[in-house]
């Protein structure tokens, strides 16, 4: 007898103790990107027959990543769509769920799901299908019927906002103040704070309870953007339309300081005046706040 057959197999793990073992992971990756927690196990699930497929056991890949361009890690050739395709390889498990993260925020044609809300499992199934995670076309079903089955959405509650307990007084747009001695107001009816001296991502995440993931993306931020006093930072997600019609751009504006100054989702405020995203308005133009400009 070899030695290779002497040894004993690798006991398989189950799909409970999948999910044990790795549910934390995703909520920690829910909260830096925004990706839910239960999308992420039911891939993980799909992908990687819980955790004992040999692109799991021997790459640490949970996600099926393949290697495309600019991945300059190791790597793991097995036979999938095509023969001897280029997976890539991680040290360890965590790697794989934070690049799936990556993978998933870094690219285009997934944007529109971070649109969606964290707790919309059946949106975010449908659109991976839609933007061609996989070629399988049950894909989306198959990930819904695992995440209800396991009641895996129960923990994309752990990315949920807050802020909501703050009461809207008509009266005024002060709505409260924390003990950290913060004044949250309202505008185009959505809650805000003005950045102190001092003041950090992390500091104003933690005083209202929110994710970072949640501060960028309702600011429409960067990662690089560095905070400046005076600045508003919105605890909401910004609306689609402003109570005004028009502003007139002045010396200094950008499109995201006009987003920021009328509480208008950027996106939207480039479809609205048929502007290519990135782009800047010219001293003098008319930007539409309310309604589409015509052709």
């Amino acid at each position: 007898m070899s030695w290779a057959q002497g040894q004993p197999a690798e006991r398989r793990i189950t799909r409970n103790e999948y999910i044990e073992r790795y549910k934390d992971d995703a909520i920690r990756e829910m909260h830096k990107s925004g990706v839910p927690a239960s999308i992420t196990l039911a891939q993980g699930i799909l992908e990687s027959a819980d955790g004992n497929s040999p692109l799991a056991m021997y790459a640490n890949n949970h996600f099926g990543i393949k290697c495309h361009s600019g991945w300059n890690g190791e790597t793991m050739r097995i036979d999938d769509d095509e023969k001897n395709e280029c997976f890539r390889k991680y040290d360890d498990v965590y790697e794989s769920f934070r690049d799936h993260s990556s993978f998933l925020a870094d690219r285009s044609r997934y944007a529109f799901l971070f649109d969606l809300k964290i707790t919309d499992y059946k949106g975010w199934a449908k659109g991976l299908k839609k933007a061609g995670y996989a070629t399988n076309p049950q894909y989306a079903n198959l990930l819904i019927k695992l995440i209800e089955q396991h009641n895996l959405n129960q923990y994309d509650n752990y990315g949920k906002v807050p802020p909501k307990k703050l009461t809207n007084k008509k009266t005024s747009t002060v709505l409260a103040e924390t003990k950290q001695t913060r004044i949250v107001k309202l505008h185009n009816d959505v809650k805000y704070i003005v950045v102190k001296e001092g003041d950090t991502y992390y500091r104003i995440a933690h005083d209202f309870q929110m994710n970072l993931w949640q501060i960028y993306k309702y600011n429409d931020l960067n990662k690089g953007h560095v905070l400046k006093a005076e600045e508003i930072i919105y605890l909401q997600p910004k609306k689609n339309k402003a109570a005004e019609e028009f502003h007139t751009v002045k010396e200094g504006d950008t499109m995201r300081s006009i987003s920021q100054y009328y509480g208008v989702k950027l996106k939207k405020l480039y479809k609205k005046n048929l502007m290519i995203p990135g782009t800047q308005p010219n001293i003098g133009d008319q930007i539409n706040l309310k309604r589409k400009k015509k052709n």
